[in-house]
């Protein structure tokens, strides 16, 4: 089996069938103490909202570094932009009844939409192995969660215990966790040069 050619389906296997962990506690568990013993650590010098901080920064370098190396984001923004333009010209041909302009256009629309299915595979193709690392992150977090009582002031919605609801359904500390890597990767994608759709 060629690893370069499926790598990125081996990882998207692996990384869903650590998904489906979540459901069976035996292994949830099991992976919550296999990772407990490379955070815990942390806990016995950081309070837990930093633990949560410092494990997001680590999320968003390493999902930084994989989209940079594996997206072609140049690629990416020419497909964008010729895709807006085509779709300017075909609603134009379509608004003056141009027949003969509307099917010539019709035919280069298979290809346009081959090029924007390609690059939306390229963009998917990364989440594998950012899955991998993420979900024992969240294991852990799910595993040492029960004996966490810390708490945090959000704005607006004032101090609330990292287990307890912040936002509808929303646990406190996943909140904690969102709002950190989206500062962070936004830092870190600034500081990577890398760039966005």
């Amino acid at each position: 089996m060629d690893l370069k050619k499926h790598g990125g389906t081996i990882a998207l296997i692996l990384a869903m069938m650590l998904m489906m962990s979540y459901v069976i506690e035996p292994v949830r568990v099991g992976i919550g103490m296999t990772m407990d013993v490379l955070f815990r650590p942390l806990l016995n010098v950081f309070p837990f909202f930093i633990v949560i901080a410092i494990l997001s920064t680590l999320t968003g370098l390493y999902s930084s570094i994989i989209q940079k190396y594996t997206i072609d984001y140049e690629r990416a923004q020419e497909v964008q932009a010729r895709a807006k333009e085509f779709q300017k010209e075909f609603r134009e041909a379509q608004l003056s009844e141009d027949e003969k302009k509307i099917k010539k256009m019709e035919a280069r629309r298979d290809k346009m939409m081959q090029e924007q299915l390609e690059v939306s595979r390229e963009q998917f193709k990364p989440m594998s192995y950012i899955l991998l690392v993420s979900i024992p992150i969240f294991l852990w977090l799910l595993y040492v969660m029960p004996g966490i009582q810390t708490t945090i002031v959000f704005p607006y919605l004032g101090e609330k215990t990292l287990t307890e609801s912040a936002l509808s359904f929303i646990p406190a500390w996943i909140l904690w966790y969102m709002l950190c890597s989206l500062a962070i990767s936004q830092i870190i994608r600034k500081s990577m040069n890398i760039g966005g759709l």
